[in-house]
């Protein structure tokens, strides 16, 4: 199971998974940041400071959200994104659907 921890204030969330995003991790962490949408959050930040790794399914993962939030007109942005991760958004253009982040 990935650990995820999840710092809440209000409508606001902080996301920080512990590892990398890949297809093992990413069913816990669809059910966390589910539940935060379903509970009102409406201003969300994916921190990936200790995330070196993501995969298509992990990349899947972060436009869901983002299209999860912004269907209530909420938020979403990624942050603490290593070089390469921050390449490889830019490579697919992912960084223009929401804001994103280097360390």
């Amino acid at each position: 199971m990935a650990d995820v921890e999840i710092r809440r204030e209000g409508t606001s969330a902080v996301v920080n998974p512990r590892g990398d995003i890949l297809s093992s991790t990413v069913p816990q962490i669809q059910i966390a940041l589910r539940d935060l949408v379903r509970s009102g959050v409406r201003e969300m930040v994916f921190d990936m400071e200790s995330a070196s790794m993501i995969d298509s399914t992990g990349l899947g993962l972060l436009l869901a959200a983002f299209n999860s939030l912004t269907s209530v007109g909420g938020k979403f942005s990624v942050v603490h994104v290593s070089d390469e991760i921050l390449d490889l958004f830019r490579t697919m253009r992912i960084h223009q659907h929401f804001s994103v982040s280097g360390r």
